[in-house]
């Protein structure tokens, strides 16, 4: 299952536009754009230091979703 996020609502609070927001972390404005859009998912390290930004817990930002009977999806 995706790793849903609530990034672009965070960035908009403080705001910073995506190449900031990557040049506070240490990304590109794409990687950031690509978190955003859910096309990808960062290391554990990233979206640690992405929460630090907004200094809020990371499941704040970040929400893994299982599927619908509780159990991880199988690959």
């Amino acid at each position: 299952m995706p790793l849903y996020n609530h990034l672009k609502e965070y960035r908009a609070r403080i705001g910073v536009n995506q190449a900031e927001m990557g040049r506070l972390v240490g990304v590109s404005r794409q990687t950031i754009s690509q978190i955003e859009r859910g096309d990808y998912s960062p290391s554990v390290t990233l979206a640690l230091k992405i929460a630090r930004v907004f200094q809020v817990p990371v499941e704040q930002i970040f929400v893994y979703e299982e599927d619908c009977d509780g159990r991880d999806e199988k690959k």
